[in-house]
């Protein structure tokens, strides 16, 4: 196999893996809103639409992929090997960040629906699980 094609391939691992853990992500917090608001519809309470801030905060890692991705297509001292290594264990780390945050989200989802409160420390949480992504895209491009 072209070393060249192995370093596409780390490229698109990078954006893929990144793409993947954010849906599963965003899947599982959605999930969860879903949820909360039939809890809201069966005790005539109102519907928190807030609650799409919690199901959408996975989405970011797609972008932590791309950015990572076009860092990696435009360097021009990494070898292809180097370039798939790094493709594919970014990906790993930012879609794991994307796939926690999705779960600590579901249980701000529940959480507010039920007491309309605490929104600021739920934020904080997913924050932290973001953190992970932007540490890993941040010294990814480092070594690049």
């Amino acid at each position: 196999m072209d070393a060249g094609l192995l370093g596409q391939i780390g490229l698109g691992a990078c954006l893929g893996l990144s793409a993947l853990g954010s849906s599963a992500g965003a899947g599982i917090a959605g999930m969860a809103a879903i949820g909360a608001w039939k809890k809201c519809l069966m005790q005539n309470k109102p519907l928190p639409f807030i609650l799409v801030a919690f199901a959408g905060a996975p989405l970011t890692q797609t972008i932590y992929g791309f950015i990572l991705m076009q860092t990696l297509f435009n360097t021009q001292v990494l070898s292809a090997y180097a370039v798939l290594g790094i493709g594919l264990f970014a990906g790993v780390g930012i879609g794991a960040s994307a796939i926690a945050q999705g779960s600590a989200a579901a249980s701000a989802c529940d959480a507010y629906a039920e007491t309309g409160q605490g929104f600021g420390n739920y934020m904080l949480i997913l924050g932290l699980c973001e953190t992970v992504a932007l540490f890993v895209m941040v010294f990814s491009m480092l070594m690049a």
